[in-house]
């Protein structure tokens, strides 16, 4: 358990730098986690394997991570955040040495869903540094800037492991997460503390799941995840297979957008800041996603030269909602079921997240790119009810 009172030596510059840790964690399990997708053309090319089994390797972590969230949350409720994030970026380093030297596709995903698991200790307990650690009026903004973690890591692995496996075989790629996650369990030791937290008492906390607002964030969240995760997973390849780009030239512009989508997250966080609240501008995000994503299917079904930024803009919309969701269920879900309800939001999301590289990589092969981008776009448009806006509290 974290201390219960607030601790006077913190200073706003210490609260900043461990936010920067707290971000840099989940930016080095996003290499290893999401990395993956880009050694699709690698593993396609040089190991023989089906565009469906390439997808399937990618999403190996993703079923780690799935099994791991909710435990990984129990956990950092009771033991706190900062020996769960180092026990987590620790084993992360381990398996990514293992999946660098595993030399088969099959202990690749083994090595990649078991160092996944590890990493889900930074989506649960580096997001409880941040909220812990910030006032509501700030954590819209700090939140996005965490939140843009994600994002940032699939552009720092577009830009590095594609091109390294391009040149040198999927296995060698790995060692990419091997330094990052390394460098960011040395930067959490450095400075991240224990948020404090207040004392049970005698009556427990209440169970937030009493009504539906929970619940409906998660779904919202669910059905978001399908056009995010397919255009992480199959723009590189979109843009090598349809387009004629080289490995590296759409690395680059993967990259590009990747650290543009970071940037709307904390645009997005500082918009629900200044309006106080986080459901209107996730419902005005998830709107923007189905037209996007609509646009996008259209273009690139009639070969347009529109259709490569819109594929940039869909990676910026389809991360937007991210830091809004994960913000509204920590602060609803408060810091004694923050981290079981932060695992919660996870899990659902990966559970989706998982199925896509494969599903996608079928439907690719049997109706095409632009069909598949299309319809992704029924998703968000569904969500777009289900954003619980008339339920949610004032920010206090």
């Amino acid at each position: 358990m974290t201390t219960t009172e607030a601790r006077p030596d913190i200073g706003t510059g210490r609260r900043w730098a461990m936010l920067a840790a707290s971000t840099a964690a989940q930016a080095a399990s996003a290499v290893l986690v999401h990395g993956p997708a880009f050694l699709i053309p690698s593993l396609h090319e040089r190991e023989g394997l089906s565009l469906a089994s390439a997808g399937l390797v990618a999403a190996a972590p993703l079923a780690g991570i799935t099994l791991a969230l909710v435990p990984w949350g129990i956990v950092t409720d009771r033991r706190g955040e900062r020996l769960v994030l180092l026990v987590g970026l620790t084993g992360s380093v381990v398996c990514g040495v293992l999946a660098a030297l595993s030399g088969s596709p099959v202990l690749l995903a083994a090595a990649l869903a078991l160092g996944a698991a590890f990493a889900a200790t930074t989506n649960v307990a580096s997001g409880r540094v941040v909220v812990g650690w910030f006032p509501p009026q700030r954590r819209g903004l700090a939140m996005g800037i965490r939140q843009m973690a994600q994002p940032a890591g699939v552009g720092i692995a577009a830009v590095s492991m594609a091109v390294v496996a391009d040149r040198s075989g999927p296995y060698a790629a790995m060692w990419v997460a091997v330094v990052v996650c390394a460098l960011a369990a040395g930067l959490v030791a450095a400075v991240v503390l224990d948020p404090p937290r207040p004392a049970r008492g005698s009556v427990a906390a209440p169970n937030p799941y009493a009504d539906r607002y929970l619940p409906r964030i998660h779904g919202v969240s669910v059905l978001l995840v399908v056009p995010q995760f397919l255009v992480w997973t199959f723009a590189l390849v979109w843009l090598v297979q349809d387009r004629g780009w080289s490995p590296g030239a759409a690395g680059t512009l993967v990259a590009v957008a990747q650290v543009a989508g970071a940037l709307g997250r904390i645009g997005v966080g500082q918009l629900s800041d200044v309006v106080g609240a986080r459901m209107r501008p996730l419902r005005w995000v998830t709107l923007a996603a189905a037209v996007t994503m609509g646009l996008l299917g259209v273009s690139a079904g009639l070969d347009l030269a529109v259709a490569v930024p819109l594929v940039v803009l869909a990676t910026v919309v389809t991360v937007a909602d991210n830091g809004l969701a994960y913000t509204a269920v920590a602060e609803r879900a408060g810091p004694h079921w923050s981290g079981r309800a932060l695992g919660v939001q996870n899990t659902a999301q990966y559970l989706a997240a998982a199925a896509v590289p494969p599903v996608a990589g079928l439907a690719v092969a049997s109706w095409g790119y632009s069909a598949t981008f299309a319809l992704a776009a029924a998703f968000p448009l569904v969500a777009v009810a289900l954003v619980p806006v008339r339920d949610e509290r004032h920010l206090s």
